[in-house]
């Protein structure tokens, strides 16, 4: 467990910070942790919430995952600063001792409950695309608006978040130009399948490749349709509800059981 001492207050907590503006919370949990220990994480499963009360009588809500160390996790050589004096990792059976406040411990007994590490599966509408009844061309090469766009380029941020490692589409345009910027920024390839598309969609295929990136370790996304995803979403055994252009699902895995799952939107365009 990777713990952090404050001096202003003194005590140990685990890593936390505040929201840039416009910032979605997925990407301030990975750029907190490491700007304020030096490592770097992905996410793994989503934590209960802790509410705080403010100054005000306003509340505070403060979003928790399991993180996933990339790269170097050594904090020896950590430069103590006024916000954060010392950084810990401290084994999983001592560190509820070294906590200060009993909030924490009880998120520490939620990692107890399932201290595997587990791997995303994301499933994404597309972004907004142009209307039918605008577009003359044939249905599946209708691309995204100027806005969808601008969604398509935020989604990437989320996708980065969870380290993403193998992108999947539909053969449609709007589906393709959705996953693009991720594909594209982290030098990955893009798999554009028809099974995932409106005119093609083939259940049974869309089945086994989802059955296969759920028992994968890798984390996955897959972009599809709204006609198409209450299939996708019922094959993982999550509960349909309908999405919004470019909103997702996140269904956390350990071994192909689901052991999670979460849903987002990119941060609203101005």
């Amino acid at each position: 467990m990777l713990l952090v001492h404050r001096p202003k207050y003194d005590d140990w907590s685990f890593p936390k910070g505040k929201q840039d503006p416009g910032e979605h919370v997925t990407t301030t949990a990975v750029r907190e942790l490491l700007e304020e220990t030096g490592v770097e994480v992905r996410l793994g499963r989503p934590l209960l919430p802790q509410l705080y009360a403010v100054s005000g009588g306003r509340a505070k809500k403060v979003h928790y995952w399991v993180g996933h160390v990339v790269g170097d996790d050594d904090v020896s050589g950590y430069e103590p600063n006024p916000e954060v004096d010392e950084v810990r990792w401290e084994p999983l059976a001592t560190a509820a001792s070294l906590l200060t406040y009993l909030d924490d411990v009880h998120l520490l007994e939620q990692l107890r409950k399932q201290p595997r590490a587990t791997s995303a599966l994301v499933v994404v509408r597309h972004a907004k695309a142009a209307k039918r009844r605008d577009w003359h061309g044939p249905d599946p090469r209708r691309p995204l608006l100027d806005v969808g766009e601008e969604q398509a380029r935020e989604l990437s941020r989320l996708l980065a978040a969870y380290g993403v490692t193998r992108v999947h589409s539909s053969s449609s345009t709007r589906c393709t130009q959705t996953l693009a910027p991720y594909a594209e920024e982290q030098v990955l390839p893009l798999q554009e399948l028809d099974e995932l598309s409106e005119e093609l969609s083939d259940p049974d295929a869309a089945a086994r490749l989802l059955h296969t990136l759920a028992a994968a370790p890798e984390s996955s996304v897959v972009c599809s349709h709204r006609p198409v995803l209450p299939t996708l979403l019922g094959v993982l055994g999550v509960e349909e509800e309908p999405l919004a252009p470019s909103e997702l699902v996140v269904c956390h895995h350990r071994r192909g059981e689901l052991v999670a799952v979460e849903r987002h939107l990119p941060v609203p365009l101005a």
